[in-house]
Formats: C-alpha cells, sequence, structure tokens
C-alpha cells in the first residue's frame, strides 16, 4: 500500500480500490484535470474537522453509477489537499472540483440530501467551462493612468 492511501480515510482508499477512482497529487493534477472527458476532484479533508468528507466518500460511488459513469474519480490524498486547494481556489471541504477537457466547470462544496446532490452534479456536467476561483481579476490600465487609491 503506497503512502497516499495509508494516510487516507479508509472510505477515501475505497473510492481508489473499489471504485476506479485515482489518485491525484500535486505532481498529476494538471495531467489528470486535461483530461479527455469530464474529471472530479476530490477533496475529503479532515474526516475530525469535516465529518461531511467520509459522507462524500460514500455516496459519490452511487452518484457515478446513478449518472451513467459519465465523469473519472481523482482522488486528493490528505498531504496534498491544502497545496491544491489554494491552487484551485477550494475554500470548503468536503469539494468536488469538475473539469471538462482541461477546463474548470464548478466547484461542488458539501454535502447534499440525494436527491440536490443528483442535480447539482448533472447540472455541473453541463456546465460551460468558466474562470477558476482563486485566480486573480486582471487589471487593465486605460490609457496609462492609474485609477487606484
Amino acid at each position: 500500500m503506497n503512502t497516499e492511501a495509508m494516510q487516507a480515510p479508509a472510505l477515501v482508499q475505497r473510492l481508489v480500490q473499489s471504485h476506479g477512482a485515482q489518485w491525484v497529487g500535486q505532481d498529476d493534477a494538471e495531467a489528470f484535470t486535461a483530461g479527455p472527458g469530464v474529471r472530479v476532484l476530490f477533496f475529503c479533508g479532515d474526516p475530525v474537522r469535516f465529518p461531511e468528507g467520509l459522507d462524500v466518500a460514500v455516496v459519490l460511488p452511487e452518484l457515478h453509477a446513478a449518472l451513467g459513469r459519465s465523469f473519472t474519480i481523482g482522488a486528493v490524498p490528505a498531504d496534498c489537499e491544502d497545496l491544491l486547494a489554494r491552487r484551485l481556489g477550494v475554500q470548503r471541504w468536503p469539494a468536488l472540483v469538475f473539469f471538462r477537457d482541461g477546463q474548470y466547470l464548478t466547484t461542488l462544496s458539501g454535502m447534499f440530501d440525494w436527491t440536490d446532490f443528483v442535480q447539482r452534479v448533472q447540472q455541473a456536467l453541463h456546465m460551460p467551462p468558466s474562470r477558476r476561483p482563486g485566480i486573480g481579476i486582471p487589471v487593465v490600465t486605460v490609457g496609462g493612468e492609474s485609477h487606484c487609491h
């Protein structure tokens, strides 16, 4: 068993071992999210601080099956979560971060009741690409003058 799996809660390990998810660390996050189709990064968070993360770990394979396995799941190891979360603008755990063909779609944070979760994931799967949260808004100066005070 690799170090990533040993540090992860058992229910997150189960996502990888039994439900086809793959570990996605900081070194392979770009390659994973750039892959074809819809990719979902799962940030469980510390299960003591964020017990809903374990609930999402249980429900995620059910969502995957209910929606025709229309997305690939990446589980972020605990030792990479903070760094990747900052890079992707994740501010609340647990979180599912959606990408399609390398483009950011949306982030779903927290746990929802089943019907609401299915609906939100369906919406996420069909969203147009958008700007990743946490990436600064470009500042444009018109005519070389600064209008900041």
